[in-house]
């Protein structure tokens, strides 16, 4: 059995309440239960943070033990250098995640200190692209 994780970045907990127009009304909570109906032979688990130090920490505790990381890591991709860092440390791929299409987005959220050291990036697919991330580890 594949053991993934999910890992979300600030404001991600808002999810169905923060901005519909771009994040759609679902909650997170909501759509992990439907993944994990969907792909009842892969375990996920999941952990969501709005601190950089602790999104840091998660990748290290898990990045040496799981089959598969899906990360967003919401406006930290655009400012992280030590998640970048974090992420080429570690033994696990990462799949970089975004909800909706950076670019075509503000400038600054363009540029992705997380996608230099990621397996592969999914992004403007609505919650979707985490769907997406997990079939890439299948």
């Amino acid at each position: 059995m594949k053991k993934l994780i999910i890992i979300n970045g600030p404001n991600l907990n808002l999810l169905g309440t923060r901005e519909p127009e771009i994040y759609g009304s679902l909650s997170f909570t909501e759509f992990l239960e439907e993944v994990k109906r969907k792909y009842p032979n892969v375990n996920i688990d999941y952990y969501q943070s709005n601190v950089e130090g602790e999104l840091i920490n998660k990748l290290q505790e898990v990045g040496f033990s799981y089959d598969g990381i899906i990360l967003n890591a919401a406006a930290y991709t655009h400012t992280s250098v030590a998640i970048g860092d974090a992420i080429n440390a570690i033994k696990t791929p990462v799949v970089e995640v975004h909800i909706s299409n950076t670019f075509s987005r503000e400038e600054f959220r363009h540029t992705s200190y997380i996608s230099p050291n990621a397996k592969g990036v999914i992004l403007g697919f609505g919650l979707q692209s985490y769907e997406l991330a997990i079939q890439s580890f299948l």
